[in-house]
């Protein structure tokens, strides 16, 4: 499955793929989630941000932002999990699997053979740590410290696996640029 889905990204990974998935993934960042981190923020009183973004975090934070929300802030940012986070992790998926698949392509040797589906990883644990998060809002006020710490697992494994995709990116930028990646 993986060896054919590997094949498939190396297939159709070219620059204008690139720009595309480029072009479809800049409206996240700077529009869907800044809107709804606004509405979220203003709703609570208070600069809170998203679970999503955290690291390495204790899950009584969890609980306490979770509650900081109040319940139409909790509202929309399920609704925003339930939207537009379904979509995101496919998009950015497919943007790190296509770059990953551009800078590998021609790589002879077995380590970088399917490198391209490691950012899989990233949006298993995405989904996971969505789900968790989810569960939360709609659950409150009774809270579950088991859900609070596996949704801080998940962020932190998400967030490792980013850095490890990152990280090849980095890797094969800089065999590009001294010309051993070629």
């Amino acid at each position: 499955m993986f060896q054919t889905l590997s094949a498939f990204l190396y297939r159709i990974a070219s620059r204008k793929t690139l720009w595309l998935i480029t072009l479809l993934y800049l409206p996240f960042p700077t529009l869907f989630f800044k809107n709804l981190e606004e509405r979220m923020n203003k709703l609570a009183g208070q600069p809170i941000g998203p679970i999503d973004l955290l690291f390495g975090y204790n899950p009584d934070r969890i609980t306490q932002m979770v509650a900081a929300y109040g319940p139409e802030g909790r509202a929309i940012y399920a609704q925003g999990e339930l939207t537009i986070d379904l979509v995101y992790p496919i998009v950015y998926t497919f943007l790190l699997a296509t770059v990953l698949s551009l800078l590998f392509r021609k790589q002879p040797y077995a380590p970088f053979a399917q490198v391209n589906v490691l950012p899989l990883t990233v949006l298993v644990f995405d989904y996971c740590e969505n789900a968790c998060i989810v569960y939360l809002l709609k659950s409150y006020p009774v809270t579950s410290p088991t859900i609070a710490a596996l949704c801080s697992v998940l962020t932190t494994l998400k967030w490792l696996a980013a850095g490890a995709v990152l990280a090849l990116i980095l890797y094969g930028v800089v065999r590009r640029a001294t010309g051993r990646g070629r």
